[in-house]
């Protein structure tokens, strides 16, 4: 098993989006992404999630994407309250491989990171060393 940090960054491949910071975290069941204008919509009656990911912020290009629904989900949040959240499936590339990733969606723009990875996705797929950080670039940058 690869070795992560306690931060790291990822990419989203469906989404053009590169070196966005993720927080690895434990705590959470479910990888979360920071988006605006999250919203359901009916495409010949079957449900989609539209969305915008990241911002300005945190270097999103403004793009629309619009997924299948994946599910909703109650999630608690960092303040310890419940919350519905839609979840969509997409791809990430770390340690410059790509993996299939289940996020719900959320404006995280009071945060101080636009990701969380959390446990769902880490699961037998990594180990996590909290005295580290950004080791997937480290050893992207050696190869």
């Amino acid at each position: 098993m690869k070795i992560i940090g306690w931060k790291e960054t990822v990419d989203f491949i469906d989404f053009k989006l590169y070196n966005v910071p993720a927080k690895i975290d434990t705590g959470a069941k479910t990888s979360v992404l920071h988006c605006k204008f999250i919203e359901l919509v009916k495409v010949k009656r079957k449900n989609f999630v539209r969305f915008i990911p990241l911002d300005d912020n945190f270097g999103g290009n403004g793009t629309v994407y619009v997924l299948p629904y994946h599910k909703e989900r109650k999630v608690k949040n960092s303040f310890g309250s419940e919350e519905n959240r839609f979840i969509v499936k997409t791809a990430i590339s770390i340690f410059n491989e790509n993996h299939e990733i289940e996020i719900s969606l959320r404006d995280r723009s009071g945060m101080e990171f636009p990701m969380l990875l959390g446990r769902s996705f880490i699961r037998k797929r990594f180990l996590v060393d909290v005295s580290k950080s950004n080791l997937s670039k480290k050893e992207s940058k050696t190869k």
